[in-house]
């Protein structure tokens, strides 16, 4: 089984909780943790922009990444969301057969 970490930003605490409990409720996420508000920095059609935002930590499955990405496609205020997965190298036993077990996966660890 492989367990990713997926990053992702939102414009506000209220859209980032409505794209967390959506994930974890459809199971594409074991646990969604909403971070601190940060300040992010970045070029857009040819300009920098600053924008107060917010970041999503999303644990999540390889096989269950691309029904996570269609519902962040769908439901994310931005035209181009940041959407990155990073895969988890190593991580508690026990922790990762419950992320397994979170988002219905039947693999073993």
């Amino acid at each position: 089984m492989e367990v990713w970490l997926v990053l992702t930003t939102l414009p506000d605490n209220a859209s980032a909780r409505e794209l967390a409990g959506r994930l974890v409720d459809l199971r594409v996420a074991a646990c969604v943790s909403i971070q601190a508000q940060c300040v992010s920095i970045y070029r857009w059609q040819g300009q920098t922009e600053e924008a107060n935002e917010v970041t999503l930590l999303i644990k999540t499955t390889a096989s269950a990444y691309p029904r996570l990405e269609a519902i962040v496609r769908e439901h994310h205020p931005y035209d181009v969301p940041e959407l990155i997965a990073v895969p988890i190298v190593a991580g508690l036993p026990a922790y990762l057969g419950w992320l397994a077990d979170a988002t219905g996966i039947e693999e073993s660890c």
